[in-house]
């Protein structure tokens, strides 16, 4: 039998969110839904005695300690902190303004550590924990019109990577998780995404091109978040989950490809590369 956790998610009252918490509440797990619009969650999940909705925008600390202090009263601890509140500000990197890449970095990289820091505390108190991160196929490899979200997600790589260093000896296990395309609600317009702010010449006719191409995406994408949400609870039950789960048979094929790439790279220049060494080294 599956042990009985209590499970943390951001960004709940829609898309990946969503299907996560459900799948968490049906394998027997208690949840707690957080989210910036609580009746948002709740319609989406419903009622459940091991459900509790929390407010919570990643992008305040004090509301995320407060998120966390609410868990701790109604569930006594958090087993699963599952990070997956994000938004998408899409783009050509000239165009993106200053304050678009900002407010990117504001919730893609500070929000999920804002949550990460109010949790774990309770984790190491515990000496036992999960702590998840929604990164991207992005946060590997770059694409085009993507260059802050990609630059967010490639953030958040680094963060969880070392992160698993400094929480590994409290018991406290992580995992990265890069899906590819899923049918979510994140190329919704004026809801997940957001598009480039500034327009230059140059890239005008691309940038007119860009933006219905990623429109005509919605409610496409090959991915299934239902299917997501029972795998990643099933991930989450192993006894040794994996530091990285690539989500997603599209993400697969990029990421391997990046891998053969970066393998490539360094062998074409190999000989230069480890020629570096003081000649006394």
């Amino acid at each position: 039998m599956t042990e009985t956790n209590t499970w943390f998610i951001t960004g709940a009252g829609r898309g990946m969110g969503v299907d996560i918490a459900r799948a968490a509440l049906a394998a027997g797990h208690r949840v707690v839904a957080a989210g910036r619009d609580t009746e948002t969650v709740a319609r989406a999940l419903g009622d459940s005695d091991s459900l509790l909705v929390v407010k919570l925008d990643i992008t305040k600390p004090a509301e995320a300690e407060a998120a966390a202090q609410a868990a701790i009263e109604r569930f006594g601890r958090v087993d699963v902190l599952v990070n997956n509140a994000a938004n998408f500000y899409a783009g050509f990197f000239e165009e993106t303004s200053n304050e678009q890449v900002r407010a990117q970095f504001e919730t893609n990289v500070f929000g999920p550590m804002n949550v990460t820091r109010a949790i774990l505390p309770l984790m190491r108190q515990q000496r036992a924990g999960h702590v998840i991160t929604i990164s991207s196929l992005a946060g590997l490899t770059g694409l085009e019109f993507v260059a802050a979200y990609a630059s967010s997600k490639f953030a958040i790589e680094g963060w969880m990577e070392s992160l698993h260093f400094d929480v590994e000896p409290y018991g406290i296990r992580t995992t990265l998780v890069e899906p590819g395309f899923f049918r979510t609600e994140l190329l919704v317009e004026d809801s997940s995404t957001v598009w480039p702010a500034l327009s230059i010449d140059d890239y005008a006719e691309r940038t007119a091109a860009a933006i219905p191409n990623w429109r005509s995406m919605n409610g496409t994408q090959a991915g299934d978040p239902a299917k997501l949400g029972v795998a990643l609870v099933q991930i989450a039950d192993t006894d040794e989950p994996p530091l990285r789960w690539v989500a997603g048979a599209d993400a697969v094929a990029a990421i391997e490809q990046k891998a053969h790439d970066l393998l490539s790279q360094i062998e074409a220049h190999r000989e230069l590369s480890c020629s570096l060494a003081h000649d006394d080294a």
